[in-house]
């Protein structure tokens, strides 16, 4: 760690010398094009990269948000650092000389590739296709110098953070009513340390702790107890296939699909380089957060899953719910408790980040990698409309009740207008 931040520190000086040195030098100093110019499809394509990087059996959804805020942050302090017009998150270097193209290509491939060395032959092609199109010069050089110092820079501001512990725990807990038990085939409790980790944005995991769910002998836990089985249910009589293509098509992990929905919103919007790079990097941060913020609520919280509660409603004290010891849910249940859904967390935290800095009524249409039929389309009027859907397709697919999937969306709004009141603010009204 000391030695990196030496590095780094030394590469700053250097760097900030040679910027003061030449910044008198007339009509050269502004032969890099402005970001304006600049198409925003290589930051998509290191999105794209980032996922095959880490998709595979060994795929964790926790740990893929955390890789995926990381590049977005130092792509966004790579460009940031050319032309800077919002507050860092953690690069302190300015060279507006410097190629942005290779910039902002070196900083997503040095997160990776110190993430991931195992995947150095993929990276390494990943970073060649990048750059073909960029010129061998001088700015080229010191957007490949200056990339590096960006993704080192989160690599160091990240070191140590908790990560990298074993994600598969057992439980221990007493099997009472309202308790989580695990619930099969998935017999095993995911990364209990999350709820402590450090968190990107936020001051704290329990920032935002959500306040208790409706008690098991409550009107509102009955309701909710009679939708999830009614609707989530594997043989329901009552979902429409709509409902049941809404339940597939948003099974995927929340990092993935709303990577894809910011990814549609950028291209859409026709974003300059700068603000896409912005808009990804406050996502993702929200994403990141938002994990960790919900794993802290749930683990608080200690509730049952639907699974466990339908089939064990005999043991709950309330005479209204009904027992059905053969219930099944229509998707396998995350092994992690129930309230609140981080899915709709995640959802509507990364809805937020949207709905400020692109426009809340924005139509769009997008598939899934779990959509079917494959490749079929699902269309919405806003990134609301998205995150409301979003976290309605917990309840369909019979793993969450409805109460965790609004609180999810209440807690994934606070963490959205923290992140955005807090992190990479514009600077004298430039830019997004």
């Amino acid at each position: 760690m000391k030695k990196l931040m030496s590095l780094l520190v030394a590469l700053t000086t250097a760097l900030c010398l040679s910027c003061t040195d030449s910044a008198g030098s007339g009509a050269e100093a502004d032969v890099r094009r402005p970001f304006s110019n600049y198409s925003n499809e290589s930051i998509l394509q290191w999105n794209n990269v980032t996922l095959g990087t880490m998709h595979g059996p060994a795929y964790n959804p926790m740990l893929a948000s955390r890789i995926y805020a990381m590049v977005h942050v130092a792509i966004h302090d790579a460009l940031n650092s050319i032309e800077p017009s919002f507050d860092t998150y953690a690069l302190q270097v300015k060279d507006k000389k410097a190629d942005p193209i290779a910039a902002l290509s070196n900083a997503a491939y040095t997160v990776l590739v110190n993430s991931f060395p195992d995947r150095k032959n993929y990276l390494d092609s990943a970073l060649a296709v990048s750059l073909a199109d960029v010129k061998a010069n001088d700015a080229r050089a010191r957007g490949l110098q200056l990339g590096k110092l960006a993704g080192e820079a989160i690599l160091a501001l990240r070191e140590g953070d908790g990560a990298f512990q074993n994600p598969v725990a057992e439980l221990n807990n007493p099997d009472d009513p309202g308790l989580y038990q695990l619930v099969p085939p998935v017999l095993y409790l995911a990364a209990p340390f999350w709820k402590d980790l450090r968190t990107f944005g936020l001051s704290s995991p329990h920032q935002f702790r959500v306040a208790a769910m409706p008690s098991l002998n409550s009107n509102a836990y009955v309701e909710a107890f009679d939708e999830v089985r009614q609707y989530g249910s594997k043989e329901s009589v009552v979902r429409t296939e709509d409902q049941t293509a809404i339940a597939k098509f948003w099974y995927e992990f929340s990092e993935i699909g709303w990577n894809r929905v910011a990814a549609t919103a950028v291209v859409d919007g026709k974003l300059d380089l700068l603000s896409t790079a912005r808009v990804f990097a406050l996502v993702n941060v929200a994403m990141a957060d938002a994990y960790i913020a919900g794993w802290d609520s749930k683990f608080h919280h200690n509730f049952w899953r639907p699974y466990t509660a339908i089939r064990k409603a005999s043991t709950d004290g309330n005479a209204n719910t009904n027992e059905d010891a053969a219930w099944e849910p229509l998707m396998v249940t995350p092994p992690v408790h129930d309230y609140p859904s981080t899915h709709s967390t995640l959802g509507n935290a990364a809805a937020v980040v949207l709905n400020e800095l692109i426009g809340e009524k924005v139509g769009f249409s997008m598939t899934s990698s779990s959509a079917e039929p494959a490749g079929s389309l699902r269309t919405f009027a806003s990134f609301s409309h998205a995150a409301q859907e979003n976290a309605t397709s917990r309840v369909l697919a019979g793993i969450h009740f409805r109460f965790s999937c609004d609180s999810g969306l209440a807690l994934g709004d606070k963490i959205g207008h923290w992140v955005l009141d807090t992190k990479l603010k514009p600077k004298q009204n430039k830019g997004l």
